[in-house]
C-alpha cells in the first residue's frame, strides 16, 4: 500500500490502497548520478552551474527532500548533500526499486521517444517496480518521421513511407498508444485541415533540403497528426508546461479546437500535463466525447501541497470518466514517487471535502477515485473491460 501525505478519511485510505495506472511516463536512469546530473533532472530548466542557484531550492527539490528521503531511510527534510550521499550509498538500482515500489503503480505506459543516458527499458522499469507491474510502449511519431528522413527518402514518397513506418512501429509488441510533441515543434495554432499529398511533398522537399533532422514544418506536423488519426490508437499530446524549448503560449490545448471538431468521433486524444491550461483542457474534455486529460508533470513540480488546487481546477467541469493519472516522471524515480503522492493526497483531499460537505456521496467519491487512478486509463487503452465498475 502506498503512503500518502496527510492521509485521513476513507477516500485517502481507498486511494492509498489503489495501484495506479501511470498512463504516461519515461525511463529512469539506471546508473548513479552526481549532484549536477541529479539537479539537472529535477528541473525542466536543467541545472544552472555558476548561477549560485540550486534546483533543490524549488518546490520540486523541497518535495524530494520531504517525501523521498524517508523512502531511502533518511529523516524528512534531509539536507540535499545528505540526500545525495544516501542515494550514492544505496546505488541507483536500489534507489529506483524503493521509489518505484513506493509509488505503487502496476502499469506504466512509457514514452520511449525521449530517454536519458543509461535509461531503463520499459521492461526494466516494470521489473524495478516489483510485483506484477507491467509496462507498455508509447511511440513518439516525430521520432518515426525523423528516422524516415534520415534514410534519404524522396520528398514525393515521404508521406507514404512515413505512414508505412508508423504502421510498422505501432505493430511492435506492447505498443498501445502514439504521442506527438507538436506543442514543442510548431505549437497548436495550425491549420486544422488534412494536408494534400502535394502539400506534403513540397514540405518534405523543404525539410529534407535543410537536413531533415528536427520535424518542425507545420505542414508535416499536420500530416503527422492526421496520420495518428488513421493509425486508430489513442493519441497523447503534450500540452502546456515543459522545458525551455517550448513556447508556452502556443501550447494552449484550446488552440486545437478546430482540429478536434474535424477529428471528432475518431481516436481518443489525451492531453498531457496541461498546466497552466488545465481549465482549457477541462473545457475540451467537457465538450468533446473523446478528449481526456491529466495534470502529470505538474504535480511533482508544484508538490503535494499545491496538487489539490491544480486538481480542483482540472475537475471543475471535467466529466469524471475523463481524468487520468500520469507521473510524466523522467530520469529519476523520485518523480514517480512524488507524482503518486501528490495525486493521491490531492485528489483524496478534494473528494473527501466534497463528501464532508455532502456534495458527493462516499460511494461516488470512491468511484471517482478508482476511475481517475486506474479504471479510466484501462478503458481508454483497452487494458481491461472495467465498464462493470459502477
Amino acid at each position: 500500500m502506498a503512503v500518502t501525505a496527510g492521509s485521513a478519511g476513507p477516500v485517502h485510505e481507498a486511494l492509498a490502497a489503489l495501484p495506479l495506472v501511470d498512463h504516461h511516463c519515461h525511463p529512469v536512469v539506471s546508473t548513479d548520478l552526481d549532484r549536477p546530473g541529479f539537479e539537472a533532472l529535477i528541473s525542466e530548466g536543467g541545472a544552472w552551474p555558476g548561477s549560485g542557484i540550486s534546483t533543490f531550492d524549488s518546490p520540486a527539490g523541497v518535495a524530494v527532500r520531504r517525501h523521498c528521503a524517508p523512502v531511502l531511510g533518511l529523516p524528512r527534510h534531509a539536507p540535499a548533500d545528505v540526500y545525495l550521499a544516501r542515494r550514492t550509498e544505496l546505488g541507483a538500482p536500489e534507489v529506483n526499486r524503493r521509489l518505484l515500489a513506493a509509488a505503487w503503480a502496476d502499469v506504466f505506459c512509457v514514452d520511449t521517444g525521449f530517454v536519458p543516458d543509461h535509461a531503463t527499458t520499459p521492461a526494466e522499469l516494470a521489473a524495478a517496480a516489483g510485483g506484477q507491474a507491467r509496462a507498455y510502449e508509447v511511440v513518439r511519431l516525430e521520432n518515426v518521421a525523423e528516422a524516415v528522413a534520415a534514410r534519404g527518402v524522396e520528398p514525393g514518397e515521404y508521406g507514404a513511407v512515413f505512414r508505412a513506418a508508423a504502421q510498422e512501429a505501432v505493430r511492435r509488441p506492447g505498443v498501445l498508444a502514439v504521442k506527438s510533441v507538436a506543442a514543442y515543434r510548431t505549437g497548436f495554432d495550425l491549420d486544422p485541415a488534412r494536408p494534400s499529398e502535394a502539400e506534403v511533398a513540397r514540405a518534405a522537399a523543404r525539410w529534407t533540403a535543410g537536413g531533415g533532422r528536427r520535424l518542425d514544418d507545420p505542414v508535416l506536423v499536420r500530416h503527422l497528426l492526421w496520420t495518428a488519426v488513421d493509425l486508430g490508437l489513442p493519441l497523447q499530446l503534450h500540452a502546456g508546461f515543459g522545458d525551455n524549448d517550448l513556447r508556452l503560449h502556443r501550447a494552449d490545448p484550446a488552440l486545437l479546437t478546430d482540429w478536434l471538431h474535424r477529428t471528432a468521433g475518431t481516436i481518443p486524444v489525451l492531453l498531457l500535463h496541461c498546466w497552466p491550461y488545465q481549465r482549457q483542457a477541462a473545457y475540451l474534455a467537457a465538450v468533446f466525447a473523446r478528449v481526456y486529460l491529466d495534470v502529470g508533470l505538474t504535480l511533482h513540480h508544484v508538490g503535494p501541497g499545491r496538487a489539490r488546487a491544480i486538481l480542483a481546477e482540472a475537475l471543475e467541469i471535467t466529466p469524471f470518466r475523463k481524468l487520468l493519472y500520469s507521473s510524466d516522471a523522467y530520469g529519476v524515480a523520485e518523480f514517480h514517487h512524488l507524482g503518486a503522492v501528490a495525486f493521491r493526497s490531492g485528489l483524496a483531499g478534494l473528494l473527501q471535502d466534497r463528501v464532508d460537505t455532502d456534495e458527493l456521496s462516499l460511494a461516488d467519491a470512491l468511484r471517482i477515485a478508482r476511475w481517475a487512478g486506474r479504471h479510466n486509463a484501462q478503458r481508454v487503452y483497452g487494458l481491461t473491460d472495467d465498464d462493470r465498475e459502477a
